[in-house]
C-alpha cells in the first residue's frame, strides 16, 4: 500500500503532464516508466561497483567506464537543465538503452533474475522508445519524482506502478479493458495459484492479472519475520518463503502475451517492479 504523501506527489505529477500537453495516460505511464528505467539501473550499477570494492574483482558495467558513458547514468545526468537533459535523454540515454537491451537479449548478460537480464526482455521494446515529454520544466519534475520514489523498497515499487496502471480507467483505441482490482483479486484467490506452476494471460494488456498473482503469492508465502507495517499501518509482504522456488518464478512462471508494443513495454516494466525479472512477456 502507499502512503498518502506518495500518491500525492504522483497526483500532482500527472497533473503536471497533463497541462503540459500529454493527456493520454498510457504515453504519462510510458514516460515515466522509461525514467524509472534509468534510476533502477544505475541503483543496480552501484550495488555491482560496492560488491566489486568489496572483493577486488572486477565486473561487468552496464555502463562504459568513460566520461561519456558515467553521463549516461541516473546520478550522473539527473541535475543537468531542462535544455541540456531533453537533449542528453533524447540523443544519448533513450538510444543507448535500446542498444543495450539488444545486447542483453543476444549476448544473456547479467546473472540469473538480475535487472540485466530483464533488460534483455525489455530490450526489444525498448528499441522504439523515446522521449514525448517537449515541456522542459514537466522534464524536470518528472525526474525529481522519479528520484525521490523509494524504489529500493520492493514491494512498494510494484504499488507505485500500479497506482500509475490505475490512472488507466477508460478503455483503450485497441479495446483495451482494464479489470477492476478487486475482480482480479477474487479471481487469484479462487484459483490460489501455487509457486511451482505456470500462468499465462492471453491478452495480458498491462499484466494486471499477472502482477496480482505475484502480489498473492508475496502474501501467502511470508513469514512472520518476511511480514512488517509501515507508519502508516499498511503491511508489506517479503516473499521469504519464496526462495526456494525463484529460477522458476524468474524464468517459466509468468506467460503473457498482446499485440500492442506499448502494452509489451508497460507489462514487462510492470513484472519487473513486482520482482519478477525473466517474465515471458510476448
Amino acid at each position: 500500500m502507499l502512503t498518502g504523501q506518495l500518491k500525492n506527489d504522483i497526483d500532482k505529477l500527472w497533473e503536471k503532464f497533463w497541462t503540459g500537453g500529454i493527456t493520454n495516460p498510457l504515453t504519462v505511464i510510458e514516460q515515466i516508466s522509461y525514467l524509472m528505467f534509468a534510476r533502477m539501473l544505475d541503483m543496480q550499477e552501484e550495488v555491482a561497483e560496492r560488491k566489486a570494492a568489496r572483493s577486488k574483482k572486477e565486473f561487468d558495467r552496464l555502463f562504459p567506464n568513460t566520461p561519456e558513458g558515467q553521463l549516461l547514468r541516473w546520478k550522473n545526468f539527473k541535475n543537468l537543465s531542462g535544455k541540456e537533459l531533453h537533449k542528453h535523454l533524447k540523443n544519448e540515454v533513450y538510444p543507448y538503452f535500446a542498444s543495450l537491451g539488444q545486447h542483453a537479449e543476444e549476448e544473456g548478460l547479467g546473472s540469473e533474475g538480475s535487472a540485466t537480464q530483464a533488460l534483455g526482455h525489455i530490450g526489444e521494446y525498448m528499441k522504439d522508445a523515446d522521449l514525448e515529454i517537449k515541456n522542459e520544466s514537466v522534464l524536470v519534475s518528472a525526474v525529481e519524482m522519479v528520484d525521490n520514489l523509494p524504489l529500493t523498497q520492493s514491494d512498494v515499487k510494484g504499488d507505485i506502478y500500479e497506482y500509475l496502471l490505475s490512472k488507466l480507467t477508460t478503455a483503450g483505441i485497441n479495446g483495451q479493458f482494464r479489470t477492476p482490482r478487486h475482480i482480479i483479486d477474487a479471481m487469484v484467490e479462487l484459483i490460489d495459484p501455487q509457486p511451482t506452476d505456470i500462468i499465462c494471460d492471453p491478452a495480458c494488456g498491462t499484466a494486471g492479472f499477472l502482477a496480482r498473482t505475484m502480489e498473492y503469492l508475496n502474501r501467502v508465502h511470508s513469514s512472520d519475520a518476511g511480514t512488517f507495517e509501515d507508519e502508516e499501518g499498511n503491511k508489506h509482504y517479503t516473499g521469504d518463503l519464496l526462495d526456494p522456488y525463484r529460477e522458476h518464478i524468474n524464468k517459466q512462471m509468468f506467460w503473457g502475451f498482446d499485440f500492442d508494443t506499448t502494452m509489451l513495454r508497460v507489462s514487462s516494466m510492470n513484472m519487473m517492479l513486482h520482482g519478477v525479472n525473466g517474465a515471458n512477456i510476448l
